[in-house]
C-alpha cells in the first residue's frame, strides 16, 4: 500500500471544506491513517517547500501557510499518489475541471485549498515532516477486501 501526504491548507480549514475535503478521499476507497489540526511553523513551512525558495510565490507562500491552521492528512492505498493528485486536479482552481477538488472548490490561483504529494519519494519525506511514526494507524486487511479484489497474488 502506498501512502501519501495532503494538506488541507489555511483557506480550505477557513472555508469549513475540510470535512467535504476528506469525504472525497474516502468515498473514493482510500484509507485514512493520519490527521491533525496544526499550525506550520516557519521553519517547517520552509523546509517543506525548500524546493521552491526563490521563486516569487516562495515568501507568499510561507506566510499564507503559517498564516492560519491546517489539516495535514496521510492517505493510503492503491497507488494513492497518482489517485490523489487525480483528485485534486491542475493547480490552480479556475484551470481544474469540474469533478476535481479544486475545480469544485477553488477559483484562486494564489490559494489552491490542498497541497498532495506529487512522488512516492516526496509523500515519504513530507509525511515524516508532519507525523511521528507512532501517529500513523494501521488499517485491517478486512478493510481492504471492501475496495480491492484481494483473490490473486496482487490487488486489482
Amino acid at each position: 500500500m502506498e501512502r501519501t501526504l495532503v494538506i488541507l491548507k489555511p483557506d480550505c480549514v477557513a472555508r469549513r471544506l475540510t470535512g467535504r475535503v476528506i469525504q472525497r478521499f474516502e468515498q473514493k476507497g482510500l484509507r485514512l491513517v493520519g490527521m491533525k489540526l496544526m499550525k506550520v511553523s516557519t521553519a517547517l513551512a520552509r523546509k517543506m517547500y525548500g524546493v521552491h525558495k526563490g521563486k516569487d510565490f516562495y515568501e507568499p507562500l510561507v506566510r499564507f501557510m503559517t498564516g492560519a491552521p491546517v489539516v495535514p492528512i496521510v492517505l493510503e492505498g492503491k497507488d494513492a499518489v497518482a489517485v490523489v493528485r487525480k483528485m485534486l486536479g491542475p493547480t490552480f482552481g479556475p484551470d481544474a475541471p469540474a469533478g476535481t477538488i479544486r475545480g469544485d472548490f477553488g477559483m484562486s490561483k494564489r490559494y489552491n485549498l490542498v497541497h498532495g504529494s506529487d512522488s512516492p519519494k516526496n509523500a515519504r519525506r513530507e509525511i515524516a515532516l508532519f507525523f511521528k511514526p507512532g501517529e500513523l494507524m494501521k488499517g485491517t486487511a478486512a478493510d481492504l477486501d471492501l475496495v480491492y479484489d484481494t483473490t490473486g497474488p496482487t490487488l486489482i
